[in-house]
């Protein structure tokens, strides 16, 4: 790993100033930021790993636990928790047998809680990856994770 993530970082240069970049582009090579890339950066911006891990968990985008391969996001807004948005939260946890935040054993899922997507004409909403899901029903939930199970296993 340290070559990689020299790779990924050297072209920047070793200022301070380069630090969140260099973060940035190692979570999106790698999804999150592991230990083990944190203490890389640090020795290249002569820096603690402390100091990394600081700046890094003080912005929301950056992972610390490798992610599954869809991230399921569920909107708790006022109109989505209105219309039944809650719900749909519970309901994806018990399907996926994990909390928000968690990521299944096999790493095929991700789940996140979300504020607000600004959609609320089409609320409840969820997203997997990029792909909007609008007017959700618990039983639309339990569907669309299906479909994505049996994704996994036709590519098996």
């Amino acid at each position: 790993m340290p070559e990689k993530v020299l790779s990924l970082i050297a072209p920047l240069g070793g200022e301070r100033k380069n630090l969140i970049p260099a973060l940035q582009r190692v979570h999106e090579e790698m999804g999150y930021l592991p230990e083990e890339a944190i203490a890389e950066i640090a020795q290249f911006f002569r820096l603690s790993k402390n100091e990394v891990f600081g700046v890094a968990s003080f912005y929301a985008l950056f992972r610390f636990q490798r992610a599954g391969k869809y991230t399921e996001r569920v909107c708790q807004g006022t109109a989505c928790h209105v219309r039944g948005g809650r719900r749909i939260l519970e309901t994806v946890e018990r399907e996926l047998n994990i909390r928000t935040g968690e990521t299944t054993p096999d790493y095929l899922f991700s789940l996140e809680r979300v504020a607000c997507f600004g959609s609320c004409a089409l609320a409840p909403v969820m997203t997997v990856n990029k792909t909007f899901y609008g007017r959700m029903t618990t039983a639309k939930a339990r569907q669309i994770l299906e479909g994505y199970r049996q994704e996994k296993q036709a590519n098996e």
